[in-house]
Parts: structure tokens; C-alpha cells; sequence
């Protein structure tokens, strides 16, 4: 009988939690969105018709218009790219910069793990999403500069997971048979650290991408994000807050796809805890 591996067997558990598996289902769904947008969106986004502002849904735009014409369902489903972008590279730039410093400070300790545990603490102290606003206030407004920001103020979290992992993995007995046969100081830490602290960091990529999709909406929002007249929810919410009162699904559409994205990261992220740990159930 042929043994079944650790990521199979995370599979089969994940498959028990209904509500990861509707979180995976409703993320895979935004990005069929966010791939396929130039043939799904009805309208063009970014064009304006004077004769259709502000309509309410009808059979031609089901979601209405906004205030320049512009239909509106087309705009959610090109603004889920710049959602999802700036979630995935966002978390990206968190982990190639978090993880690579956890584990130096963590596999190294003495003074390398004082400094870069002092200056994660320094960064900690600051609110993220105050931090991710600084930030790409300095860098200047748009999506790729809004995606550094948070991916730079995100990074410190990583920093400390994969410290706190390395210094719970480093003291095994297979760590020490590693030492034991010759295995370099680098070796050690790429081909049996590493691989062994896994899966918590995708437990955190996860969740901190609703973070990133929080924080992108909230930057477009305050017009560091995405840039108009590219769609982006951030910035349609803005649009969409002083027509509140007479036009209402303006607001309503980006506001729910951004609940529905975020619930469904953390759905997954909550599942793939369990799935990848059973010890946490």
C-alpha cells in the first residue's frame, strides 16, 4: 500500500472544514475574476457615458453606474486585480524580506539576533496600517509603490514567526545529526530548517493577504493606491462616500467584495492551521 505523504494527508484533512473549502471556492472565484476580467466585464471600465450617471441596476448594468457613467460591475471585476495583486506580491515582498532575517536571527543568535530582533520590535511598535500609510506616502501614490509599503510594514511579523519556528526546530534531534555528519551551517538551515518551518509561514501568508487586501483598499482609498481612472474597490469607495445617500450601490458593491474576499482568506488560513497542525485543533 503506498504511503501517503504529509501534504496529502493536509489535503484530506483541510477537505473536512466545510469552511476553508468555501473560503478556497470563493477565492479561486475571484481570481477566475481577476484573469479572465477583459472578457467577463460587460462594459468597458473606464469609459464614461453622461447619458448613464448614476443609474440604478437594471438589465444593462446590473450593478449600476457611478458618477461619471462608468458601469460599475465592470469596475469591481477589474478592481479585483488590484486587490489580489497587491495581496500575493505584497505578502511576497513580507516573506522574502521577514523570513530570510527571522531565520539568521533565529539560527545565528548573539548580537545578529539582538539587532534584527530590536529593529522588529521598533517596527512592531507602529501600527501597520499607520506604518503601510507613511510609507507609501513617502514612496508617492500608486499600486506598486502601495504594494511595497505593505509588504515592507508586513514583513516584521514574519521576521518574528520564523524566529520563534527556527528556535523551536534548531534544537532537534535531527538538527544535531545534521551537525553531527559534516552538514555546513547554510546547508543545516535551507535543507532541514526551512522545509520544517513551512508550513506556519503559509498559515500567515494567507491571513496576512486579507491584511494586504484590507490595507490596498484602504490606501486607494485615501489616494495611494491605485491611481484613477483604473478601477480599483479602495477608490471606488471613496467615489461612492458622497453619493452614499442617492446612490447606494455604489458603495455596496466594492464593500462587499472586499467582506467576501477577506472572509475567505481568513477561512482558508483558518483551515490550513488545522490542516497543516493538527495539534492546533
Amino acid at each position: 500500500m503506498r504511503e501517503v505523504g504529509p501534504w496529502h494527508r493536509a489535503w484530506l484533512r483541510l477537505r473536512r472544514r466545510k469552511g476553508a473549502l468555501v473560503g478556497l471556492a470563493v477565492v479561486l472565484l475571484f481570481v477566475v475574476l481577476a484573469l479572465f476580467a477583459p472578457w467577463i466585464a460587460p462594459h468597458d471600465p473606464i469609459a464614461a457615458s453622461w447619458a448613464a450617471i448614476r443609474k440604478p441596476p437594471s438589465p444593462q448594468y446590473w450593478l449600476g453606474t457611478d458618477d461619471i457613467g462608468r458601469d460599475v460591475l465592470s469596475r469591481v471585476i477589474w478592481g479585483t486585480r488590484a486587490s489580489l495583486l497587491a495581496g500575493v506580491v505584497s505578502v511576497s515582498i513580507s516573506l522574502l524580506i521577514g523570513v530570510p532575517l527571522g531565520m539568521a536571527a533565529g539560527f545565528l543568535g548573539g548580537a545578529v539576533d539582538t539587532v534584527i530582533s530590536r529593529i522588529t520590535d521598533a517596527f512592531l511598535a507602529c501600527p501597520f496600517l499607520i506604518l503601510a500609510i507613511a510609507l507609501a506616502a513617502f514612496l508617492g501614490p500608486s499600486l506598486t509603490n502601495a504594494m511595497i509599503a505593505i509588504g515592507v510594514s508586513a514583513a516584521p511579523v514574519f521576521v518574528r514567526l520564523a524566529r520563534g519556528q527556527v528556535l523551536s526546530v534548531k534544537v532537534e534531534d535531527y538538527i544535531e545529526a545534521a551537525r553531527a555528519v559534516g552538514n555546513s551551517p547554510l546547508r543545516i538551515a535551507l535543507r532541514h530548517i526551512l522545509p520544517n518551518i513551512t508550513a506556519p509561514l503559509i498559515v500567515q501568508a494567507t491571513l496576512a493577504i486579507a491584511a494586504a487586501v484590507i490595507a490596498e483598499a484602504s490606501l486607494s482609498f485615501l489616494g495611494l493606491g491605485q491611481q484613477p481612472p483604473a478601477p480599483s474597490w479602495g477608490s471606488m469607495l471613496n467615489t461612492a462616500k458622497n453619493y452614499i445617500d442617492n446612490s447606494p450601490w455604489m458603495a455596496i458593491s466594492p464593500g462587499v467584495s472586499i467582506f467576501l474576499l477577506v472572509l475567505s482568506f481568513n477561512l482558508l488560513g483558518d483551515g490550513l492551521r488545522d490542516a497543516l497542525d493538527p495539534r492546533q485543533r
